[in-house]
């Protein structure tokens, strides 16, 4: 998998668990390449796509926060999204000769995994 794609995927992963939660600061375009030792260029593509999926908002001369912990897109399109990630993950599945029954479960402990996580951290931050 690409490495971009890597990333995008690493930053939906932290916002869909609550670990970035809307408003928060990402590291900008330079200190991200340099901590992950990548090209400059593969951030600002990853930044401009998680601002096409409505993840990133950039406010120019202040930086690139997280713009919504919760995606406003048609079910459509939530669909086609689910879909394109779990077509990689069955086309792993069926070459690594993964019972179907068993790729289920672990795409249930990952979901139910990242929905604890969630609720826990809402349950202990403050109230605003």
């Amino acid at each position: 998998m690409p490495i971009y794609r890597q990333i995008i995927d690493q930053i939906r992963y932290q916002v869909a668990a609550g670990v970035l939660k809307e408003g928060d600061k990402v590291p900008s375009v330079r200190e991200l390449a340099a901590r992950l030792a990548v090209n400059q260029n593969t951030i600002l593509k990853v930044y401009n796509e998680l601002c096409r999926q409505n993840v990133l908002r950039i406010e120019r001369g202040d930086g690139t926060y997280v713009s919504s912990s919760k995606q406003t897109i048609g079910q459509a399109e939530k669909e086609k999204a689910v879909s394109n990630v779990l077509r990689e993950a069955a086309v792993l599945a069926v070459q690594l000769e993964l019972p179907i029954d068993q790729a289920g479960e672990l795409l249930r402990k990952e979901y139910d995994d990242i929905v604890s996580q969630r609720a826990g951290r809402e349950a202990s931050s403050p109230e605003k």
